[in-house]
């Protein structure tokens, strides 16, 4: 009997392996997408192409990016439901990458926020990588023709540029790329800095004190709750308030994220108590939140044999699954397409012949500092 089952709804997404998965990379992102996988079909990387903005040690990037993978498999991403790959292990995400380059324009990049957020905090190396890699950030979008891409608020503007890209790119020549949503969780969707609550928790805080890591202690998260800023409130303390108590706020959206409460039910609980109870509360709930994907996290790492075959079993589905072929943007849609705005058919600027070695070949990227990042041994 033939199945009737409609086909599932693609999502995509990736994080850089720059610093530590934090509690934030959890909450915000991992847990939600480990529960989606019965219901999407999910493709998610290590981004390790984006990270070469920065100076980063091969050895720490390499080990860094295999720890990412160990705790994406650790917090329940089933590589069995889920592609789970690293970005350099598929060439197309860079040959795409430089053809969308050459349709995203000066002005788009120049008004992205975190271009000139992290041109702030890195002065000295301010490279093109670093302006241009919203084209590259489009590219691994695109690539697989998703229909959702999980973000923060604060990075759902490269989503907008990707679709403003596809867009553009769709009305020269024809329907090739699908126009993706970005797709917000509700709860949990930024967690903020525990000292700091306006500034989102970041992975590469280098003190780290308002920052909770997924692989850290159950003392040092302990200790950090209960140093977390609050306000000077002794009655009925522990409220929702975003804009005059962003501190208690941020603590109630983790414990909301954590133990599955909602507000009005965490504000019930604490009725009466003051901060010296609610912080350690918090701090309980997310220890043994953490703990078991410590636990399973640090087993996988010891197991290389199994990692190697993570890395090689992603690399291979991911460009195999649902991500558009080659030849689609590299043809632009094929020799004879007609351009929309001036009704006049032309070739294609980079359709080449079907029996030339263009159209088979594959971009080998092999950066002789970075070499052996992609090796395990």
């Amino acid at each position: 009997m033939e199945n009737t089952a409609p086909a599932k709804k693609v999502m995509l997404s990736g994080i850089k392996p720059t610093g530590d998965l934090t509690l934030g990379s959890y909450l915000g992102a991992i847990k939600n997408w480990a529960e989606r996988a019965e219901q999407y079909d999910c493709y998610y990387f290590m981004a390790d192409l984006h990270a070469l903005t920065t100076r980063n040690d091969p050895a720490l990037l390499r080990r860094r990016t295999l720890e990412q993978l160990a705790q994406y498999v650790a917090c329940g991403l089933d590589p069995e439901k889920n592609t789970l790959f690293i970005q350099s292990h598929v060439p197309a995400h860079v040959e795409l990458g430089w053809v969308l380059n050459c349709y995203t324009m000066f002005g788009e990049l120049s008004r992205m926020t975190q271009f000139k957020d992290k041109s702030a905090k890195n002065a000295d190396n301010i490279n093109g990588g670093l302006f241009t890699y919203p084209a590259l950030m489009a590219a691994d979008i695109l690539l697989y023709q998703p229909d959702y891409v999980p973000v923060g608020e604060d990075q759902k503007q490269h989503v907008e540029l990707t679709r403003d890209v596809a867009q553009r790119f769709n009305n020269l020549y024809g329907e090739t790329f699908k126009i993706p949503e970005p797709f917000v969780p509700k709860v949990g969707a930024r967690v903020m800095d525990l000292l700091n609550p306006n500034s989102k928790m970041s992975k590469s805080d280098e003190v780290g004190n308002g920052r909770v890591v997924i692989m850290e202690a159950p003392e040092d998260i302990m200790r950090k709750f209960k140093r977390a800023v609050t306000d000077c409130d002794t009655e009925h303390c522990v409220r929702y308030d975003p804009e005059n108590k962003p501190g208690v706020a941020n603590l109630m959206s983790i414990y909301a994220a954590v133990t599955g409460k909602t507000f009005p039910e965490i504000e019930l609980e604490f009725d009466g108590l003051g901060y010296g109870a609610f912080k350690p509360a918090v701090g309980e709930a997310v220890v043994e939140t953490l703990r078991p994907i410590r636990e399973e996290a640090q087993k996988i790492m010891k197991d290389k044999a199994y990692l190697e075959t993570l890395c090689k079993t992603g690399a291979e589905r991911a460009p195999c699954a649902r991500s558009i072929r080659r030849s689609d943007w590299y043809r632009l849609r094929g020799k004879g397409t007609e351009n929309r705005e001036s009704g006049i058919r032309s070739e294609s600027p980079l359709a080449t012949d079907s029996k030339s070695p263009a159209r088979a070949y594959t971009l080998s990227f092999h950066f002789s500092l970075f070499a052996f990042h992609f090796s395990l041994s």
